[in-house]
């Protein structure tokens, strides 16, 4: 069998497939690059780039589609599906690693680090020091939006820190998410009223594209800070950039972007009272071997013909070429 991938995988998750699979490594998020490679790959695992429609189309003994991490965005789901080719996905690998990163973002705001860092660099010790910006996180009103694995690790964490934990997750009624420690809401714009700080953990679909915007700023407190550790464009770039300018909120942590890497002259990176990481929440040591292991695991079982649970779309094994599994 062969496996084609965008990226490498870790050490650890590449050892699983000696002698077990031949492997193209293409530095090259395109398949459209390597069609010949993609003829006769019975797995890719993209890491970065896309697979859409017509990659998958022109990759006739595709088999399985393998996404570390829990976001599939850059895969059509609805080629994948037709062409009965399950797409692999990592739920829980990341989870502590995107829930430390959110909270950490949190508590770098909070305490003005990087403006605190930046100033003192400069030679502006006592006025930064005098600013008066920071503050303590305990007592505070910290709102989920999305309350899967990482938005509940998140709460979780947030709540043993002192803060009062708020949550919003359209799947899950409100005995779940109040046994998660989270005071209940039935829509998110009513929870972002409430809220000094504000943590996204939900994935991008059309769904949830946009999903906080300009309407949705004017309603949160002047002191309000915004996390988006989940996908770029669930936050809508320009009106974040015009809410933080106008000061309508007062500062945002962002660790993904709408166009990744973000061009040198994004708009986002020259607006005032944002913390940037670049998409590495879950880049930690840790997660990635979780992530890389259970990503070639779920490809490999698939590939041996088990239907294996952690997929996007398990509509795949509907397809007739799964008949005889």
């Amino acid at each position: 069998m062969k496996f084609v991938m965008t990226q490498a995988v870790c050490g650890e998750a590449l050892a699983l497939l000696e002698g077990k699979a031949a492997v193209f490594v293409a530095d090259n998020g395109d398949p459209a690059a390597y069609p010949d490679e993609m003829r006769d790959a019975d797995a890719i695992i993209v890491r970065i780039g896309r697979m859409d429609k017509a990659a998958i189309e022109q990759s006739p003994r595709l088999k399985v589609i393998g996404r570390p991490g829990v976001g599939y965005d850059s895969v059509d789901i609805q080629a994948a599906t037709a062409a009965g080719v399950p797409v692999v996905i990592t739920p829980g690998a990341n989870t502590r690693s995107v829930a430390e990163h959110a909270i950490a973002m949190m508590l770098a705001l909070s305490k003005n680090l990087v403006e605190g860092h930046n100033e003192t660099q400069k030679g502006n010790f006592s006025a930064v020091r005098e600013a008066g910006k920071s503050f303590e996180v305990l007592g505070k009103t910290a709102g989920f939006i999305g309350l899967g694995a990482i938005g509940a690790e998140a709460a979780r964490l947030s709540g043993a820190l002192g803060m009062r934990t708020l949550g919003y997750d359209p799947f899950l009624p409100r005995e779940k998410i109040e046994a998660l420690g989270c005071a209940y809401y039935e829509k998110y714009e009513d929870m972002l009223k409430d809220c000094d700080f504000v943590s996204v953990h939900v994935p991008l679909t059309e769904a949830t594209r946009n999903m906080i915007a300009k309407k949705h700023f004017v309603v949160m407190k002047k002191t309000a800070l915004i996390i988006n550790c989940a996908r770029g464009g669930i936050i809508n770039e320009a009106d974040l950039i015009e809410a933080l300018e106008k000061g309508i909120i007062a500062g945002a942590g962002m660790d993904v972007f709408a166009a990744e890497p973000p061009l040198p002259d994004d708009p986002l990176l020259s607006a005032k009272n944002i913390l940037y990481s670049p998409h590495s929440a879950a880049q930690t040591r840790e997660a990635v071997i979780n992530m890389h292991r259970m990503c070639v695991e779920g490809c490999l079982a698939v590939l041996r013909g088990e239907k294996w649970p952690h997929v996007v779309n398990k509509e795949a094994y509907e397809h007739s070429r799964w008949n005889n599994t």
